[in-house]
């Protein structure tokens, strides 16, 4: 037990506990700013927050459900009542540990899939970044961008099933190749769908590959028919595979990836706003 606010946000952060008891009135910071501080917190925001309060005015709850409070407890507390609460909040605790463990677990076979490609080194990483820094610059919400790193990492999941002489081969692929490599991002899809926690991240998985003339695949849609968050990944992903070496074509400078983009969002192949928002985002934080 601590204090004050300013001293269990500290312990918090550093020994990050399975459910956080707090009063509404302490010295300092009231429980309503040390919970909203908290619950926007990406590292703490999963840990339940159970307020404690003598006030029963409505607009007090109210203000507790805006701070993102899990529930509420009203003084005087009844040992029962408490014991009730607790045990429910810790149980929604185990079970979200249980869904972070599985999409970690996914980021992992994600990874696994770069690692078997050694031209493909930090792509995963670099599309995670990237895609939600753009995200982050043309003013998505939090959890867009969140489900635009998560993306970054799970896009290609489904090459777990393509064989190493397909992924890795050095040349063009055969037309039964090609109905084989079509196949990952509708295989990627299937292997997340179970989680609702990756509902935003589906899309991403399915249409990355899609072109806004309609020639891509696997549904090949048309760019008003491409969400937006595939859009996204779709223009950072084809930046960095233009900027990478391949054993069939050298790496591009900067420059020279940047016209061929523009140049190929000007044809209709990819969204041409988004093209030119990602280089802005590029030419502010001066990174390629």
């Amino acid at each position: 037990a601590v204090r004050d606010a300013d001293a269990a946000e500290a312990e918090v952060r550093r020994h990050p506990p399975d459910l956080i008891l707090s009063d509404v009135v302490m010295p300092g910071r009231s429980g309503y700013e040390l919970c909203h501080q908290l619950k926007n917190d990406p590292g703490t925001r999963l840990i339940p927050f159970l307020l404690i309060t003598g006030l029963s005015d409505r607009e007090d709850k109210v203000k507790g459900i805006e701070a993102g409070a899990d529930d509420f407890l009203n003084k005087p507390i009844f040992p029962a009542e408490l014991f009730a609460r607790v045990t429910s909040l810790l149980k929604l605790k185990e079970f979200t540990d249980e869904l972070e463990t599985a999409e970690s677990v996914l980021c992992t076979l994600g990874r696994s899939v770069e690692a078997r490609d050694p031209y493909t080194e930090g792509h995963c990483e670099r599309l995670a970044q990237r895609a939600a820094a753009l995200g982050r610059y043309i003013g998505l919400d939090d959890e867009s961008i969140v489900a635009l790193r998560r993306g970054g990492y799970l896009h290609d999941l489904g090459k777990i099933a393509v064989p190493d002489e397909i992924l890795k081969k050095g040349s063009n692929l055969t037309s039964d190749e090609w109905m084989v490599m079509k196949q990952h991002p509708l295989t990627g899809e299937n292997i997340c769908k179970p989680l609702k926690s990756l509902r935003l991240v589906l899309p991403i998985i399915r249409f990355h590959h899609e072109h806004s003339d309609g020639s891509g695949y696997p549904d090949g849609l048309t760019k008003n028919e491409i969400p937006l968050l595939p859009r996204i990944l779709q223009v950072v992903d084809v930046y960095d595979a233009l900027r990478t070496a391949r054993p069939y074509k050298p790496a591009l400078a900067h420059e020279k990836a940047a016209h061929t983009m523009l140049a190929e969002a000007q044809a209709g192949l990819w969204d041409e706003d988004l093209v030119g928002q990602f280089f802005s985002m590029l030419g502010k934080r001066q990174v390629a």
